[in-house]
């Protein structure tokens, strides 16, 4: 499986959420909402979830073994430092 898109829009505001990014494979399956976040030491990708009925959050989609993850991860982040100079999106509470 090949990333073959990653489109990233930066998020203004005092959250750490950063930006939000749609991330497409094989040119034939798309992830919305994968999410850059600061986190305490350097910036980490969160996949989308979905809050459960005991307040808790879940994946929707997610890599399945750690190769992926790095691979999803490194690529995501490049293009995220690739666009500093791309307009922000507004963070809405």
């Amino acid at each position: 499986m090949e990333i073959t898109d990653i489109r990233i829009k930066k998020v203004t505001g005092e959250s750490k959420m950063k930006a939000v990014a749609s991330v497409t494979f094989d040119n034939a399956f798309a992830v919305h909402d994968v999410k850059v976040i600061e986190g305490p030491e350097k910036l980490f990708v969160a996949m989308p979830s979905r809050r459960t009925p005991d307040g808790e959050y879940r994946d929707i989609a997610h890599p399945i073994n750690s190769d992926m993850r790095a691979v999803l991860e490194s690529r995501v982040l490049a293009a995220y430092d690739a666009i500093e100079d791309e307009p922000e999106i507004t963070e809405e509470a």
